[in-house]
């Protein structure tokens, strides 16, 4: 069979749809692009590019984040995410994980937000003999995950919309009932307000989790911390200083990854 990549070009493709695949192609395999970005590749004005991007989020291929970049969407999956970036934030937040693994004895994960999932990046498994498992390259709606949760709250109400009351979110799976929003808002209010998030049995039956978003020197969110126990051990670990540890683990982060940032500079 003849390889897809050197067949020619049909004479009577379309052009609408034939840069509409190539923006399919780009989300899949950079990740994220700008509207400027995409123009410039496609050889097409900002507008015709924006029309083209719209239709993709309409169809559910693509997202936009709350930086206005262009992600893909719950149609294809999660895309990859920058991965330079991700293998450098997986390195920084390493030894962390372990650390914080270590005090408490449980399993401590590192995660990214792609749209309306997180995907897991790096876990450190506690030594007990009941314990959360490795979730590395597990992909979970970012709604129910504690992390997520801690991410999500530190968007802004029309960025929340686009992501779980659009047609991408119907198409993914992940679209908030109306009857259940009121209620999502209200708890990202309270994550706000704690500064971490919890999930109890949320993603996975006998399983709860506290987790904190993870910020850039500017203050950005680059992703998100979790600690994830048996529903069993949970309540002990919190009245025990979980919260304090967790926010100690992110200062100390935060900080690698600002000093990371600067010596690139």
């Amino acid at each position: 069979m003849q390889n897809s990549s050197l067949q020619k070009k049909p004479s009577y493709s379309i052009n609408a749809v034939d840069n509409a695949l190539q923006l399919v192609q780009l989300l899949r395999d950079i990740g994220g692009i700008r509207l400027k970005e995409a123009a410039a590749e496609l050889n097409v004005a900002p507008s015709t590019a924006h029309r083209l991007l719209a239709m993709l989020i309409y169809r559910g291929f693509a997202v936009q984040d709350e930086s206005k970049r262009y992600l893909p969407g719950p149609a294809m999956g999660v895309g990859p995410a920058e991965m330079s970036w991700t293998m450098q934030l997986r390195s920084l937040a390493q030894p962390h994980l372990e650390l914080l693994s270590i005090r408490l004895n449980e399993t401590v994960n590192l995660m990214i937000r792609v749209g309306t999932k997180v995907r897991f990046l790096s876990t450190v498994e506690g030594s007990n003999i009941l314990r959360v498992g490795d979730r590395r390259g597990t992909v979970l709606p970012a709604h129910r995950a504690s992390g997520g949760k801690a991410m999500l709250a530190e968007l802004d109400p029309v960025m929340l919309m686009q992501l779980f009351r659009s047609t991408s979110a119907d198409i993914g799976g992940d679209r908030i009932p109306d009857a259940d929003y009121p209620g999502f808002l209200s708890e990202l209010d309270a994550v706000r307000a704690n500064g971490f998030a919890a999930n109890f049995e949320g993603t996975e039956e006998g399983v709860d989790a506290l987790g904190v978003a993870l910020h850039s020197g500017a203050g950005q969110v680059v992703g998100a911390l979790s600690v994830a126990t048996p529903a069993a051990r949970f309540r002990r670990l919190f009245d025990e200083g979980l919260v304090p540890l967790v926010l100690e683990t992110r200062r100390q982060l935060e900080q690698d990854i600002a000093a990371n940032a600067a010596d690139e500079a």
